[in-house]
């Protein structure tokens, strides 16, 4: 069988006045017409760079195309080197023959034109038919990727859709002309897992319907073990194992891909830290080293006391908005109540407008609270002044989701971290602040030599790391985490894990950890709460909840985790 797309020997360096850095080396990769091919690998690992060179997307120069082919067959002719072929020419292929898939929907869809049009637009491009006509079709793809009211989604912006909405949007417009190859980068990185599943059924069924080639590219071997046909595993800008995806998931030859299959939190005792890369990676070992893990607690249980650090009584949030006739009031969280524990981690999980986000803001008073009261150690926080606000952000504080929105592009690592005990303890003097700092650089796994570098220059888990440091820079006896590790990759997420398990064992914080991701707050909570809607609708224990879900919808999302081996039982 001829393959759709043939990737032979590709080497590309990104080169600059001073050096050159190889960004693939020797890359060797096959597509063939009706399966799936799933990409494998890290932030770093070469997946994307694969994926625009076959769309010839990467910006030349610094971009340079060193050796190798990129081959797509033609029917009943000879295959075509896309690396060799005319600008007009790929810009025919592009959204024809081969359409993408961006991992950021927002980034890729243009904020000023409608989702109907813009996906108009695809197909005007590529096909001599009038506007009426077009329009027709795009409905029809709309209702194929199953949006709600088409009708409605095409003349709305992408501002105005939610994150997997906005994704169909992009499915729709790569299916727009019946590629024969779709390229999905990352189409679920960050969506709620139900919505991630769905996603991925979507795309395993419109590739069977049209019978094409799909690259599938991930940070997480789990997400793809229901629809891959084969697997290519990238490290470092190499192909390291690649072959039947089933033979890879049940029994992976390389390493590297052990430990990205063995550090995924589904499955595992809480008792135990997660593997990480380095655990598997061992230079100039000659055999695959033992896996050690390190025992936390020798049980991991609730810590119930007499008196909670934060006690929740029927808080309600509301939003307003201005309507073309009147305003509208949106409440997000309702009537909630509930109590943290000191020592303890309280997981919150529920999928994206459940609440989640507006009732972490509320406890730390970035969102004002409509009715009902918390309190912190007996004292009544929707009693608080500005000074008194002040004060309880010594012992209260947050870890945002997006590391670097929340970092000041302008200030370096250092002065970020540091930037609370200017504030907070003016007293302190330079060479005290820069030694505190440096101390806590440690505590996260960083050096010293990271204090004087900008966002900019770290990598994801880097900078969520620096804003965890940032937050812990007080002591504060409570920390939200708001969908702290959501964005990472599993490796990295498995460390930042196990740093924050660390940390919490040396500082004895109480923590509110919110994700969509059950596998991950099973991990790290002690207790979960369910809310679903703006409402707590199922709370217990973390095995209680993750093993036993007595609501439906608790179920819906532990049968959604990927590669999640209870979830067989929910379905």
């Amino acid at each position: 069988m001829i393959p759709l797309l043939e990737i032979k020997d590709l080497t590309i360096t990104f080169d600059s006045e001073k050096n050159s850095v190889p960004a693939l080396k020797n890359v060797n990769l096959k597509v063939n017409r009706g399966e799936i091919t799933a990409v494998v690998g890290e932030s770093g690992s070469g997946k994307s760079v694969t994926a625009m060179s076959v769309l010839r997307l990467l910006q030349s120069p610094p971009a340079r195309y060193v050796s190798g082919q990129i081959l797509l067959s033609q029917n009943k002719e000879a295959p075509i080197d896309l690396l060799t072929q005319s600008p007009e020419t790929i810009r025919l292929i592009r959204g024809n023959r081969i359409a993408m898939i961006f991992q950021e929907p927002m980034t890729s869809l243009n904020p000023v034109l409608s989702c109907g049009k813009q996906v108009m637009e695809a197909i005007l491009v590529h096909n001599n038919i009038d506007s009426k006509t077009a329009r027709e079709r795009v409905l029809r793809l709309f209702e194929k990727v199953r949006l709600p009211e088409p009708s409605v989604i095409f003349k709305k912006y992408p501002h105005q859709l939610s994150g997997g909405q906005k994704q169909r949007v992009m499915i729709a417009m790569a299916m727009s002309c019946s590629p024969d190859l779709l390229i999905a980068d990352e189409p679920t990185t960050a969506l709620d897992v139900t919505v991630q599943k769905s996603i991925l059924a979507l795309i395993k069924e419109l590739q069977h319907e049209n019978k094409m080639g799909v690259i599938f590219i991930t940070h997480d071997l789990g997400l793809v073990q229901e629809i891959a046909d084969s697997i290519v595993v990238m490290y470092k800008g190499e192909v390291v194992e690649s072959g039947d995806a089933k033979k890879i998931l049940t029994a992976p030859g390389h390493p590297y891909t052990q430990a990205l299959l063995a550090c995924r939190p589904a499955g595992k005792r809480k008792d135990e830290r997660l593997p990480v890369v380095s655990d598997f990676l061992k230079e100039h070992a000659n055999v695959q080293p033992e896996l050690k893990t390190k025992t936390l607690r020798e049980k991991v249980k609730p810590i119930i006391s007499d008196k909670p650090l934060v006690l929740v009584e029927n808080i309600s949030v509301a939003y307003k908005s201005n309507g073309l006739i009147r305003k509208k009031k949106h409440i997000a969280v309702d009537d909630v109540s509930f109590e943290i524990f000191p020592g303890e981690t309280l997981g919150l999980v529920g999928e994206s407008g459940s609440g989640k986000t507006s009732l972490g803001r509320a406890l730390v008073g970035l969102t004002p609270i409509h009715s009902g009261r918390i309190l912190f150690d007996g004292r009544d926080s929707s009693m608080f002044n500005k000074k008194q606000w002040k004060e309880i952000r010594q012992e209260v504080q947050i870890v945002f989701q997006d590391p670097y929105a929340s970092l000041n592009p302008r200030m370096t690592a250092g002065n970020a971290i540091a930037e609370p005990l200017v504030v907070h303890d003016p007293a302190l003097n330079s060479a005290a602040r820069k030694s505190q700092v440096l101390d806590l650089l440690d505590k996260v796994n960083m050096g010293a030599g990271y204090f004087n570098r900008y966002p900019h220059q770290f990598s994801g888990g880097q900078r969520q790391r620096i804003g965890i440091a940032r937050a812990l820079i007080l002591e504060p006896e409570f920390i939200v985490f708001d969908e702290s590790v959501s964005a990472l990759d599993v490796s990295v997420q498995a460390q930042v894990l196990n740093m924050l398990r660390d940390l919490k064992e040396e500082l004895q914080f109480t923590a509110l950890f919110i994700s969509h991701d059950l596998s991950v707050v099973h991990y790290v909570s002690d207790r979960i709460l369910v809310m679903h809607q703006g409402k707590i609708i199922e709370t217990g224990t973390a095995d209680e909840i993750f093993l036993n879900p007595k609501e439906e919808y608790t179920q819906k999302l532990v049968s959604a985790v990927p590669g999640n081996p209870f979830k067989a039982s929910f379905k």
